[in-house]
């Protein structure tokens, strides 16, 4: 047996079954992942043993028992530190929502593809409760390992001719989502803090912000990675102004704000020409600094034509940004930032912005 074999053996999972026979086939596939001890929904503990990795739920969603048995189980904080992965029912329409409402961190769905599955396994589950330190460090660095290498490529490649494509965002995605959800955001915004260059390390600021915010909504898989890589490119526009505006010390002339705004215009320009992105995304690089009442920039949009993506990551891009050291004044504590954005009346989705606050006020 190989190296990688034996340590994915360490792994220890809870197969959670309404229907013993139906989840046989999924227990063989785990088998190849770590060890599985298949239980009954209704055997379920209150407390879960130490040395599980995580638990994976396979019932009818559609069973009012099964979905009370489970809500009373997997809302105690025994199981709240452990990944959560629920089957789906190809033809159950709901069962999405269904399952993130029961404390859903991960999804899987008939027909089982063995090979997707322990993927998922192995990049969610940690191999031993023992390392579960030692594995968020790492999968922190990871993710924002993968965040800067877009930074990267970004700033220093696009301007020089070398395309960003949409295939190197979505590379990064799933790191930086993990990454947030298996340590925190204070962790991720302490570790991003430390780039020298303002530029990356806002927009890795604004990423964790807004991931950890959808995050919190409870947002499905796949709109967290649209948040995710709006976050990311949604000051690509600044690899195009000088540096010496972007890192000056002290406020911007009016001519260097001029300069400084075209950034939105410049960065849907060079995404729209390379192409590939989806037109959410260009359309939070071009619009996240409109404002409700229509006094933004580049087009003076109005609150009827702001989509919902461009309104979350404006909120947390604003945040961001008041939260900023500056050398010209003390550095805002989340209570005076929050205290400012409140004050934006009519700019900010107000319903939104008192979402946000756990999320501001928790780090």
């Amino acid at each position: 047996m190989a190296l990688a074999e034996r340590s994915q053996k360490k792994r220890r999972l809870l197969l959670a079954s309404d229907i013993e026979d139906q989840s046989e086939e999924l227990a063989d596939i785990l088998r190849n992942a770590g060890n599985v001890e298949t239980i009954s929904i209704f055997d379920l503990p209150d407390h879960p043993a130490s040395d599980f990795s995580g638990v994976v739920v396979d019932i009818d969603l559609t069973s009012i028992e099964a979905v009370q048995r489970v809500r009373t189980k997997l809302t105690r904080k025994a199981y709240q530190a452990l990944p959560r992965l629920f089957v789906l029912a190809d033809s159950l329409h709901h069962g999405s929502a269904q399952a993130w409402a029961l404390g859903a961190t991960d999804t899987i769905q008939r027909p089982f593809d063995p090979d997707s599955i322990l993927h998922r396994i192995r990049h969610a589950f940690p191999e031993t409760p023992e390392d579960e330190h030692t594995s968020a460090a790492k999968i922190l660095a990871k993710g924002v390992a993968a965040a800067q290498a877009v930074m990267v490529k970004m700033f220093q490649r696009l301007p020089a001719g070398t395309p960003l494509t949409f295939e190197d965002v979505m590379k990064a995605e799933a790191q930086i989502l993990e990454a947030l959800k298996r340590s925190s955001l204070k962790d991720w915004l302490a570790a991003v803090s430390k780039h020298h260059k303002r530029s990356y390390r806002h927009t890795l600021v604004v990423t964790g912000y807004a991931v950890a915010f959808a995050q919190y909504l409870g947002m499905r898989d796949e709109d967290q990675r649209r948040i995710a890589r709006a976050a990311l490119v949604h000051d690509v526009g600044k690899a195009f102004i000088p540096v010496i505006i972007l890192e000056k010390s002290g406020e911007l002339t009016d001519e260097e704000n001029a300069i400084m705004a075209e950034h939105v215009r410049l960065g849907y320009d060079a995404l729209k020409k390379q192409g590939g992105f989806p037109g959410e995304m260009l359309d939070v690089v071009l619009h996240h600094h409109e404002m409700l009442d229509g006094t933004g920039y580049p087009d003076g949009l109005l609150s009827d034509r702001i989509s919902d993506i461009v309104r979350i990551i404006t909120l947390v891009d604003t945040y961001a940004m008041l939260m900023e050291p500056h050398d010209d004044m003390p550095v805002m504590n989340p209570d005076q930032a929050f205290g400012v954005m409140e004050l934006m009346d009519g700019k900010l989705d107000s319903a939104l912005l008192q979402a946000f606050r756990p999320v501001a006020f928790g780090v």
